[in-house]
């Protein structure tokens, strides 16, 4: 079942699938729930149910097809690795009846980005290329390994920066939500040294959504942090707040 068609008067839903055995232990705590939150309520989406299942099948499967069901968009975290216990893309494959492959274009990105990084392209690692046939890739400008998206289920990795950088990818695509007006800061410093100060403006903003993704370049390791809100003047002003952080940072 695909997206439903919407008139503008529908009010488009949402549906959160986190998978992962380490979520429901406690060794990891979750915070890819909250960004898709404040994500879908900046947009005008409704996010209206969030399930944790185990890295099980049958859990994955009943879940998928009852949240797509029910839905306008489900977005689904983990389980999308190289590992034996990376099922969801088998998971989420059964759950439409379609067979799993391994996806060329997916093949290709990572064959060169394993490539570049003079690192063997083993069979672990081609197992992030599989994926329902028929699937559209979800570009990860952090690593590579895209995620997938088939009906209405969009499948994104667990590793928080890697899951809101596909998420950006992914907004512009949706229908019915509220368009969003971004502005990017390049930060030479790395997310650790920035995060008290970032969390004081992002309360200080609470119109707005600000996200941190680190990046390794020539000059090392830098930290891109993206602004978005409904009015510009909301990004203009939390921007401004991040320069002025920045500044005084650089003086010391």
């Amino acid at each position: 079942m695909g997206p439903t068609t919407m008139s503008e008067d529908d009010n488009p839903t949402a549906a959160m699938l986190a998978i992962g055995d380490e979520l429901l232990s406690g060794r990891t705590k979750d915070k890819n729930i909250g960004h898709l939150a404040e994500a879908m309520t900046l947009i005008g989406i409704g996010l209206k149910e969030v399930r944790i299942v185990a890295d099980d099948a049958d859990a994955i499967i009943e879940a998928v097809n009852t949240l797509r069901s029910r839905y306008t968009y489900v977005f689904t975290s983990g389980g999308i690795g190289g590992t034996h216990d990376d099922i969801t893309a088998d998971s989420v494959s059964t759950a439409f009846g379609l067979p799993c492959i391994y996806n060329d274009e997916a093949m290709t990105r990572l064959t060169t980005h394993y490539q570049r990084r003079g690192i063997e392209f083993n069979a672990s690692r081609q197992r992030m290329a599989r994926m329902p046939e028929g699937a559209t890739l979800i570009d990860n400008p952090v690593s590579t390994a895209p995620g997938f998206v088939i009906g209405n289920i969009y499948v994104m990795a667990g590793v928080p920066s890697i899951f809101q950088a596909m998420l950006d990818n992914v907004i512009p695509t949706l229908k019915g939500g509220v368009p969003l007006i971004s502005e990017t800061v390049e930060c030479p410093f790395g997310e650790g040294d920035i995060a008290a100060r970032l969390g004081e403006i992002q309360k200080a903003h609470p119109e707005t959504s600000i996200g941190s993704y680190p990046r390794f370049s020539a000059e090392g390791f830098r930290t891109q942090l993206v602004v978005r809100a409904r009015e510009k003047a909301d990004v203009e002003a939390a921007a401004a707040d991040i320069r002025s952080m920045l500044e005084a940072m650089t003086a010391h």
